[in-house]
């Protein structure tokens, strides 16, 4: 495509979210007190965790970084789905749509590098429960965490990369609900067979592996569970597992039908991404909470103002 002007637009005009003018009132209600409940939410999980030495294990320190995340992850995308219910608020500047991009992805690639690291985690407590303490220390657990934001900025940063070397003429009306890739690439004057690739290449090699390992870990966990001969064992045991593989489902099946489909679809893939950015935050708290007995008895005491 032959660029009438190689210089990328000062700003693009996104096209929000599709709906009847009498829901505009009702949908900017839901998304602001979503919202408000995520950072809610993760803020008294985080905070529980942190105040509560009962809960300074490796399985809480990744669900601390889980909860930080998820606030990201949602202040990313949420906030400007809310402004473009207000006038002017669909307007975004390159400046702003290249840090979305990159936090998006950055805080994404993260969430699947931790996933694994907590199914890891499962893996080592309930297979391996002797070597647990030596393998799981204070120090490897630091070195792990660090190492799911480093994969996660590297991984972004040569997405983003790839996308803004591109050439963009003047068309700037972004197609979907907020900057992200695939949506920016139909505005490319330049061919984008690269950034496709490299797109799905992502998408395989990040996202698929890890959940390939998730599953992995969970084959073993699971052999392992019903291999314990008391009845109370293998409930305890199934107790500390449940929680983290439905946190992944709910993650991982939207992100999954968003980008690995042959065919996209501009509004289904908005209402996708607005679940697992907007509801998936949400629920990870709840679910954590309601299926996590240590969780609920840590919350229950500082509730009544004893935090240990």
């Amino acid at each position: 495509m032959e660029c009438p002007n190689q210089t990328a637009p000062a700003e693009f005009i996104l096209a929000g979210l599709q709906y009847p003018k009498e829901l505009k009132v009702p949908l900017l209600l839901f998304f602001l007190i979503m919202y408000i409940l995520t950072l809610s939410g993760n803020s008294l999980i985080l905070w529980v965790v942190v105040s509560n030495s009962q809960l300074h294990k490796p399985m809480y320190w990744f669900l601390g970084h889980l909860s930080i995340l998820d606030m990201a992850f949602s202040s990313v995308v949420v906030p400007r789905v809310i402004a473009g219910f207000i006038p002017g608020g669909k307007i975004i500047s390159l400046g702003e749509c290249v840090a979305q991009i990159f936090l998006f992805h950055f805080t994404g690639g993260a969430e699947c590098f931790l996933y694994t690291l907590m199914a890891y985690d499962r893996f080592i407590a309930i297979c391996k429960p002797l070597h647990y303490s030596n393998i799981m220390n204070w120090r490897t657990c630091l070195i792990l965490s660090l190492g799911t934001m480093m994969g996660g900025c590297l991984n972004s940063m040569l997405e983003t990369i790839l996308t803004f070397r591109l050439p963009y003429g003047r068309r700037n009306h972004i197609d979907y609900v907020f900057c992200d890739i695939p949506a920016l690439l139909k505005l490319a004057c330049a061919d984008t067979t690269l950034n496709e690739i490299m797109s799905l290449v992502d998408v395989d090699l990040v996202a698929m592996t890890c959940f390939i390992l998730i599953l992995t870990s969970y084959v073993y966990i699971i052999s392992a569970i019903l291999r314990i001969s008391s009845s109370e064992g293998r409930c305890r045991a199934f107790s500390t597992c449940t929680a983290h593989i439905t946190v992944v489902i709910i993650y991982y099946v939207p992100v999954v039908f968003h980008y690995l489909r042959p065919t996209s679809q501009d509004s289904i893939d908005g209402m996708v991404s607005m679940f697992y950015t907007t509801i998936t935050p949400f629920l990870n708290p709840v679910i954590y909470t309601l299926r996590n007995k240590e969780m609920k008895t840590a919350l229950s005491k500082l509730w009544a103002g004893s935090p240990e």
